[in-house]
């Protein structure tokens, strides 16, 4: 008689194929970086384009959530709740082939020259006066970046520019190889690296730095600690990171930066200060500094939406109500 399995053995055997998945996620970004520095950058951009595409015609689950995040701002753009099918796709499989355009940079930047990151990197000289000369005058800045083209290149430049060195917090990834594989490389471009859980908060070592006169760097559209600020982005309401709180703690100026492709090169813009408000409770300000910074991040993503890798839920009716906190899901 075949013995049927119990819930033990299914358990068990959810947790070897959970492993056995990350030690495969964890071998595969090790070959990443190994490999992909080696071969023809042509091939290798065949390559990780095929895979793109491949990836969009199978509609899976991080498509389809990236397709609805287009759509919101496909929406707001038009002025319309109608999107065009046709237009959605087409500029979801530009999204997926800019996205595997980050990784595969990711997985070369080691390799790719200083000089070459400095004269492709297309920023607006007013923006980048005015970060340095805060850093100069001894004044902590917080650059909130959304998920937009290549950021850790954009990294490498300010580094590269003079920053000497800034501080980012990084997502606990798993399994365990690919976070530290991804610190060290952070580490390598210059950059100060935080985890996100697992450790002390980052907040007061954030706050540490900024008072210190240090550039701190946070990719800042997502909520990722469930503690974010409920704002509204593409006339949705959306939660993105309370990194307004650091600049009104601190005295930081908080700056707000989109980055993006332009052909072969990179662009970016260093928008103005969005400053502390004189008047209001601390919640209020951190909540008005953040509505103001979603809206710079609004007109970036609606300029350059292919360049938005937001593969994750980031607006409110879109998320699982259990993800909610508390005070948010008691609501009417």
């Amino acid at each position: 008689m075949n013995r049927q399995p119990d819930v033990a053995d299914s358990s068990q055997t959810t947790r070897l194929d959970g492993r056995l998945s990350e030690r495969l996620t964890g071998f595969a970004y090790r070959l990443g970086w190994k490999l992909i520095c080696r071969v023809p950058e042509p091939w290798a951009r065949w390559v990780f384009t095929k895979a793109a595409d491949v990836a969009w015609r199978r509609q899976g689950p991080k498509v389809q959530v990236l397709e609805a995040n287009l759509r919101h701002v496909l929406s707001y753009s038009d002025a319309s709740p109608d999107v065009d099918g046709k237009e959605l796709r087409a500029l979801s499989r530009a999204a997926l082939r800019s996205y595997a355009r980050y990784w595969l940079e990711v997985f070369r930047l080691p390799v790719i020259p200083v000089a070459r990151i400095v004269s492709g990197m297309h920023v607006n000289p007013a923006g980048e006066a005015a970060l340095f000369a805060n850093l100069k005058t001894g004044r902590g800045v917080v650059l909130a970046l959304p998920h937009m083209g290549n950021f850790e290149q954009a990294g490498a430049w300010v580094v590269a520019r003079g920053a000497g060195s800034f501080t980012t917090v990084a997502e606990r990834l798993r399994p365990e190889s690919v976070y530290e594989a991804f610190v060290r490389f952070r580490e390598g471009l210059g950059m100060e690296v935080l985890p996100l859980t697992g450790g002390h908060s980052p907040f007061g070592i954030l706050a540490q730095r900024l008072r210190a006169g240090r550039l701190v760097c946070l990719v800042s559209d997502r909520d990722l600690k469930e503690t974010g600020v409920e704002v509204e982005m593409f006339g949705q309401q959306a939660r993105i990171a309370a990194t307004a709180a650091l600049a009104v703690q601190t005295g930081a100026a908080l700056m707000p930066v989109a980055t993006w492709f332009e052909g072969q090169d990179w662009g970016a813009h260093i928008y103005e200060e969005i400053p502390v408000p004189e008047a209001g409770a601390r919640a209020e300000k951190i909540v008005a500094m953040s509505q103001q910074l979603a809206r710079v991040f609004e007109a970036a993503i609606a300029e350059h939406p292919a360049d938005w890798h937001m593969l994750q839920r980031v607006f409110t009716a879109d998320l699982d109500p259990a993800r909610l906190p508390a005070s948010r899901q008691a609501e009417p």
